[in-house]
């Protein structure tokens, strides 16, 4: 991976730092207040929008590719003055794109995506989920400041805003086979590019390569996805979003009416702590578990897992399957679940 620890991992948090300068007066520092990101979102579009009508890419590569990978991908800028040249195999990036939104840090964020293989047969990540991915980042110069030629594992919490808010709209893998020489064949995968405006990069945190407050393009193959459970307490983090927003907030500084994702106040996020609503009683201990036994060799299927119920673990012996499961619980139906109702203490592993 090149360059691979100074940008993607770059947690999120960090796009929120103010910017700072040297005081030539007093020999110290001056904050610089971030620019507004209404804003900057403004300017961000028009750049992302002259680069999109300024380029084309080669279409015909992709179609009826049993395949399709980024690595067959080829984006060029239109000759000056001229169309796009051989429109039979070439297409406009901006006839191809789809255009998303999203409501970020209090500011109504547009991007877009190209989806190289629309038919994917995988599964789409959540937000909160880890993805096994190749990639490459560039600014709209075409400079590259990020990639990966070979598969790598990323927590989508710890990257800029914008893999969150794509990777949902793209699928994994169909199926992998385990080469003999270690190397995994990946069949019908997800591929695509996701074009981002600044304020769901880095914004105005300048990183090696990239300019503060610059939009910045990246194009990625999706392998795997793993549903997180970051604090292993039976739920899926992404379950733990109390609001629905695609992100876990405690106190947003640009934003005072965000709504929060720390049911107890205790200033750990739902996702992270293993008693949400502050009650004495774990989490987990709120949730009715449940086991299901599989025997393949009997030709049994797996169950359909009911409303409100997550798998928690599974194993594998002679072909007979072990399935735990967790259900989350409303016992005095007040529309509060349990393990959330400060007034309910019930444990269910008792």
């Amino acid at each position: 991976m090149r360059k691979g620890k100074i940008a993607l991992s770059i947690l999120c948090l960090l796009v929120g730092v103010l910017s700072c300068n040297k005081d030539d007066d007093g020999g110290g520092f001056t904050e610089i207040p971030l620019r507004d990101r209404t804003e900057q979102q403004a300017m961000d579009k028009d750049s992302l929008v002259k680069y999109l009508n300024g380029h084309y890419y080669n279409a015909s590569a992709f179609v009826s590719n049993p395949n399709p990978s980024t690595k067959d991908l080829i984006i060029t800028a239109l000759p000056s003055g001229g169309g796009v040249p051989d429109p039979d195999n070439n297409k406009l990036l901006m006839d191809d794109v789809e255009l998303k939104t999203v409501t970020f840090s209090g500011a109504n964020y547009e991007f877009y995506i190209l989806n190289l293989n629309p038919n994917a047969g995988g599964k789409s990540p959540n937000f909160s989920d880890q993805v096994r991915v190749n990639y490459e980042g560039f600014t709209l110069d075409n400079e590259v400041f990020d990639s990966a030629v070979n598969p790598v594992n990323f927590d989508l919490l710890n990257l800029v805003p914008g893999w969150r808010k794509v990777m949902p709209f793209f699928k994994s893998a169909e199926t992998f086979m385990i080469q003999n020489d270690g190397t995994v064949d990946y069949t019908n995968h997800g591929a695509g590019v996701m074009f981002l405006p600044s304020g769901l990069g880095y914004f105005g945190t300048p990183t090696t390569g990239i300019p503060s407050y610059s939009s910045i393009i990246f194009k990625f193959d999706l392998f795997q996805v793993s549903e997180s459970d970051h604090d292993n307490d039976g739920l899926p983090s992404y379950y733990e979003d109390i609001n629905s927003d695609g992100e876990f907030t405690i106190a947003d500084p640009e934003d005072d009416t965000v709504t929060h994702d720390d049911t107890d106040g205790d200033n750990n996020p739902d996702y992270l702590d293993l008693d949400d609503d502050g009650d004495g009683v774990a989490t987990f201990d709120e949730l009715e578990q449940k086991i299901y036994t599989v025997d393949t060799n009997q030709a049994e299927e797996e169950p359909v897992l009911g409303e409100k119920e997550f798998e928690f673990s599974r194993s594998k012996s002679d072909g007979v399957i072990t399935i735990k499961t967790v259900t989350v619980k409303d016992s005095n139906d007040d529309g509060i679940d349990d393990y959330l109702d400060i007034n309910i203490t019930i444990n269910y592993n008792i």
